[in-house]
């Protein structure tokens, strides 16, 4: 009796003990705090470059989902994204179907990352720039043949003064100055202004460029002695040639202006070359003239440096000697933040945005998008310098 009188209250016990723990509520988990879908209000450009090298970001829908979300973090509300690179558009290109047979990089099959990221990126407020990186370049890493572009129309190859196909840095260049290049490209940027509902498109320092080895070609050549009698001088960075050719590309830089806006008036033309008069002297940029003369709406000089000296150096030419005051409302630096294995660091990130601050520029563009997760602590300050 004793024995089944304790097994009784043994029972009782677990059995009270169970239906107390089946009564106990988990505490609930505490709900993610939601992100604002508000989208970034409209202000002074703060830009990022978003390309296709050394990068993963534009290889599927959810990819760019992540980096508009990172920009949108971190108020980056602008996005110049690669449009044109390595021979290939990143985009359904007809004139590049009708010109060359292939009507986007064969990696992207039927997507249309362009499209991806407006679809993405507009609603929170981010603003999306087609990128020409390549610009009258043709292909990197091919000198002996320029690539399948040159290939197809060996007509177009820009010419050094030993009559090799023009290469620089092993990017190997189109003819900038001949009438067909000239044409197929302004008709490149006219089809994604049409198409796209783009904020603005980009040429930077391969658009318009040229190597100032280059204009050797036989139509360039003829077209110098129609004009002044003589053979170019044998002196690729002679004064008076220098001028001349890039003079040439002025010219192209305000029909490309002038047409892009015949296609869509409101669509704003932003430019990134190298600094001045270094962009000039090696790649014909003479860029000054284009915003004296109007046919850019936003500059973004590429003051890649890697000392604070060097930077605040550039910045002040820029400020006080090659644009006037109103001019540099149209001034956004391109800062140097990602390249291979070099990220600068937060101190000199700051640095930098602080001295465009002190000259009364109030945004820049960053090279590259994979820099953000690199300095994560300088992008949450950024938001507030």
């Amino acid at each position: 009796m004793q024995q089944l009188f304790w097994k009784t209250i043994l029972f009782s016990i677990v059995l009270l003990l169970s239906c107390q723990k089946d009564n106990v509520k988990p505490a609930p988990e505490p709900e993610p705090e939601p992100m604002s879908e508000d989208p970034l209000p409209d202000g002074p450009t703060r830009g990022v470059w978003l390309t296709n090298v050394d990068s993963d970001a534009l290889t599927s829908r959810d990819k760019i989902q992540a980096a508009v979300n990172l920009c949108y973090k971190y108020k980056i509300n602008t996005i110049f994204m690669v449009v044109w690179n390595k021979g290939f558009t990143l985009f359904p290109s007809a004139v590049m179907e009708q010109t060359f047979g292939v009507k986007i990089d064969p990696s992207l099959g039927a997507r249309d990352p362009l499209q991806e990221l407006i679809e993405l990126a507009k609603p929170r407020g981010i603003k999306v720039y087609a990128w020409f990186e390549y610009g009258f370049a043709s292909s990197y890493g091919a000198p002996s043949d320029g690539g399948p572009l040159l290939q197809k129309k060996p007509h177009w190859a820009g010419r050094d003064s030993a009559g090799k196909i023009l290469s620089k840095n092993n990017f190997q260049w189109m003819n900038a100055l001949h009438p067909e290049v000239q044409d197929f490209m302004i008709s490149l940027v006219k089809e994604v202004a049409a198409k796209y509902d783009i904020t603005g498109i980009q040429g930077d320092d391969r658009l318009p460029a040229m190597p100032s080895e280059g204009g050797y070609d036989s139509l360039t050549v003829a077209r110098y002695k129609a004009q002044f009698g003589v053979n170019p001088p044998a002196s690729s960075k002679d004064a008076a040639w220098v001028d001349w050719r890039a003079k040439q590309l002025n010219d192209f830089g305000k029909r490309l202006y002038q047409e892009v806006k015949t296609v869509k008036p409101g669509i704003v033309v932003s430019m990134s070359p190298s600094i001045f008069p270094w962009s000039k002297e090696e790649y014909l940029q003479d860029w000054p003239a284009w915003v004296k003369e109007g046919y850019t709406d936003m500059v973004c000089p590429q003051i890649y440096r890697y000392d604070l000296g060097a930077y605040q150096g550039e910045l002040s030419k820029i400020v006080n000697q090659q644009l006037t005051a109103t001019e540099k409302q149209r001034l956004f630096p391109g800062i140097l933040l990602k390249v291979g294995s070099y990220t600068a660091s937060a101190t000199f990130l700051e640095q930098m945005v602080q001295e465009n601050r002190r000259n009364g520029v109030n945004g820049e563009v960053f090279f590259f998008f994979e820099g953000l997760k690199a300095q994560p602590a300088f992008f949450e300050k950024y938001k507030n310098l």
